[in-house]
């Protein structure tokens, strides 16, 4: 698929170099290297940055991004823009971040008005005049359908929180923080969505499922059951969980790290996804340009001039190719994907349905609660990495929600 890519960019390059020929284009023939574009970033690993930043200097634009040794997380990455106050761009985060960001809950960051030429390419993923989508990616339910798993039944559930009463072995994992966490977490939680209940907009009954999952799913303090493919790989549980980008070369690879690996990627064989019948929880990153104090029109017109050409179909299919994500911009898709989208994207994504009794889309509401419910599993004592220190189940009836739902004090 490389190859396909890399053809398709030189015939994208030699085409503008024709039109150009012809009619004078300014905007695609003019350097903009001379000013530094200050990017904030969580999509930020040293593979990343260091494409991005060679990739930037030969369409003529000079970039400065952190890799994740000096920044790594969205909670980081924002945090320093709001601090140092010398961002251009930021590009990646989740809905969740991007509706703090874009109403204003960070007191040195203003998203400016802009829309670019693809933004009709990218469907939903958008806040329209602020911020566009880049990449998806989602978290899956997967099982095994062979001797080690289900041994040919098929999973249907309704709701993610039906993982409990599946019958089979699961894998959970064993800590509250990180991203991947979370949106387990969210997609498990979206049955339970109760605007009026002080226990962080979620039941009583959703606090009780997920309490199941955790003292009841598989999980072990190991790095290589994080995330729950090596679990799955090794037959260790039936069911499981991943995110969407790392999947097919996982897979690919699986055989290197088991002795009775899952076979098959765009064509299962001895795997499948749990067809659930509310999709899943999606996370897109989005690219939005900062207003930034003292910064002239010119140097305005250079950073639009960057976010217009990182988020074109040309540039997002590389990416995407080079780093096995999906992009938003359809056109991109068509590109990388050009047999059919695969079935782990097809999926119905309910971050964006309006939750019953609000005005806010379930990944709103996630932003709007998230620090409750961290806050709720940190004190309950969620996701114990160590079964002999394993907490009793919580007296449901009789909790203080009020103070479970803020910081413990230190």
């Amino acid at each position: 698929m490389k190859k396909r890519i890399a053809l398709f960019l030189t015939s994208a390059m030699l085409i503008s170099s024709f039109a150009g020929a012809v009619t004078v284009n300014a905007e695609e023939e003019k350097d903009y290297s001379d000013y530094t574009i200050r990017i904030y970033s969580n999509s930020n690993s040293t593979e990343r940055t260091t494409w991005l930043i060679n990739e930037a200097a030969d369409a003529g634009f000079s970039i400065s991004i952190d890799d994740n040794s000096v920044i790594s997380g969205d909670t980081a990455a924002i945090q320093a823009a709001n601090e140092n106050k010398d961002g251009d761009i930021i590009f990646g985060l989740n809905e969740v971040r991007w509706s703090q960001l874009i109403n204003g809950e960070y007191e040195n960051l203003t998203v400016a008005d802009w829309t670019p030429s693809w933004a009709e390419q990218v469907g939903d993923y958008v806040y329209p005049g602020k911020a566009y989508g880049l990449v998806i990616q989602n978290v899956l339910m997967l099982y095994r359908n062979d001797e080690l798993g289900t041994n040919g039944e098929e999973l249907h559930f309704d709701h993610w929180a039906d993982i409990v009463d599946c019958g089979y072995t699961w894998y959970r994992q064993n800590k509250v923080g990180g991203t991947t966490n979370a949106n387990i977490n969210s997609a498990i939680l979206y049955a339970f969505t109760d605007p009026d209940s002080e226990a962080g907009g979620i039941s009583l009954d959703g606090w009780k499922t997920l309490w199941n999952y955790c003292a009841n799913g598989k999980y072990s303090s190991d790095d290589t059951y994080k995330y729950g493919f090596d679990p799955l790989n090794n037959g260790d549980v039936a069911v499981s969980t991943y995110y969407s980008s790392s999947l097919y070369g996982k897979i690919d690879a699986a055989a290197e790290s088991s002795d009775t690996p899952l076979l098959g990627t765009l064509e299962p064989e001895n795997w499948a996804l749990v067809d659930i019948a509310d999709g899943t929880y999606y996370i897109a990153e989005y690219i939005g340009i900062l207003d930034k104090e003292g910064r002239t029109d010119e140097e305005t017109e250079a950073v639009e001039a960057f976010a217009e050409w990182f988020g074109s179909a040309e540039v997002q299919a590389a990416w995407g190719e080079e780093f096995d994500s999906f992009p938003c911009n359809e056109d991109a898709a068509d590109e990388l994907y050009p047999d059919g989208i695969p079935a782990i994207y097809e999926l119905k994504n309910f971050s964006l349905e309006t939750v019953e009794g609000t005005d806010m889309t379930y990944a709103e509401y996630v932003g709007a609660h998230t620090a409750e419910w961290t806050n709720i599993m940190t004190n309950l004592g969620f996701y114990w990495a160590d079964a002999s220190a394993a907490p009793s189940e919580p007296d449901w009836e009789n909790l203080d929600w009020a103070t479970l739902t803020q910081a413990a004090e230190e």
